[in-house]
């Protein structure tokens, strides 16, 4: 009999992406729209940025009266202290909800499973009887490999302590994203390092050495021979991934590799918004102040008309 849930490990199935190996364990920042910031051109990039990708496509079919009427719902939904304005933080926090909505869809589609007594939160105890059920009670012994089940189980139970940051053993929805995909989460930082760790570490001395790193993205088979990237990766590794030049990656030398420093995309286009909308200059924006400026924020069949307009006079 197999587990139904494999733990974390199946949570992410749905959202998997096929990338190189090498770029596997690095968490890059998704880019908050394919075109290019030129607001000289048009506005393509905010409305994307602003929307999310499909929405922006929504919005592209309907008419002006129609866009600015949805924008001004969307503007009530974003001053989230109702206060009549709309704050840097506040968009900033929009856009970044705007840009995690595959995560969320994610977690969505997995809630009613978990919380199976119905009260809008997800305790421990729902998340281990769901993933784990029939084993728990006979403490693995009728799975092949006890150890790592039992493991799993542990590594869980850690991570979701990190993410119930009150502590009160009930995951909100928002505690539940951090369980889910921990490497969204500022707070969670620490446990994704850790469990790179521990995913590539096989000796168990804590760190890991060049040989557990290239083995976790590459095993010859048959003589074969050693891709170039491979080389790179080494060269990568003694050069610029081994700060200390100890021969091994610790903690903090590990969270450098997976989780670099980026720019804030979400930070810059809500600054960029207001500083192109805030005609009064107190660096926040009322719905007037948007609903104004529209067409920055969302597209429609007139605006798409004009960029198409724009973009044929280019090209001539």
């Amino acid at each position: 009999m197999q587990l139904l849930f494999l733990g974390t490990l199946a949570l992410f199935v749905g959202v998997t992406v096929a990338v190189p190996a090498q770029e596997k364990r690095v968490h890059h920042k998704p880019d908050l729209s394919d075109h290019v910031h030129d607001d000289a051109h048009g506005y393509q990039y905010d409305h994307e940025a602003f929307l999310g990708k499909e929405e922006a496509k929504t919005f592209d079919q309907l008419s002006p009266e129609e866009s600015k009427e949805r924008l001004g719902k969307i503007v009530d939904r974003i001053d989230t202290d109702k206060d009549g304005f709309i704050s840097h933080a506040e968009l900033h926090h929009w856009i970044k909800h705007r840009q995690r909505r595959y995560i969320e869809e994610n977690v969505d589609k997995h809630w009613k499973e978990y919380d199976q007594n119905k009260d809008g939160k997800i305790g421990w105890i729902e998340y281990k009887n769901t993933t784990y059920g029939y084993y728990m009670d006979a403490e693995f012994d009728d799975v092949d490999d006890k150890a790592s089940y039992k493991a799993m189980l542990t590594r869980d139970e850690r991570r979701f302590k990190s993410a119930d940051r009150d502590g009160d053993g009930v995951a909100t929805r928002e505690e539940f994203t951090a369980f889910f995909h921990p490497e969204e989460f500022d707070h969670m930082r620490d446990i994704v390092i850790q469990e790179t760790i521990e995913d590539i570490d096989k000796n168990g001395d804590g760190k890991i050495d060049l040989r557990e790193y290239i083995g976790d993205m590459f095993s010859p088979e048959n003589g074969e021979n050693e891709p170039d990237w491979v080389t790179t990766e080494k060269k990568h590794f003694s050069e610029f991934r081994d700060m200390n030049k100890d021969g091994f990656l610790d903690a903090s030398e590990v969270s450098h590799w997976i989780l670099p420093g980026e720019v804030d995309h979400a930070d810059n286009e809500a600054r960029h918004l207001i500083h192109e909308t805030d005609k009064d200059n107190d660096d926040k924006i009322t719905k007037n102040e948007i609903l104004a400026n529209w067409n920055m924020f969302v597209g429609s069949q007139a605006t798409n008309y004009g960029e198409d307009l724009t973009k044929r006079h280019d090209e001539l």
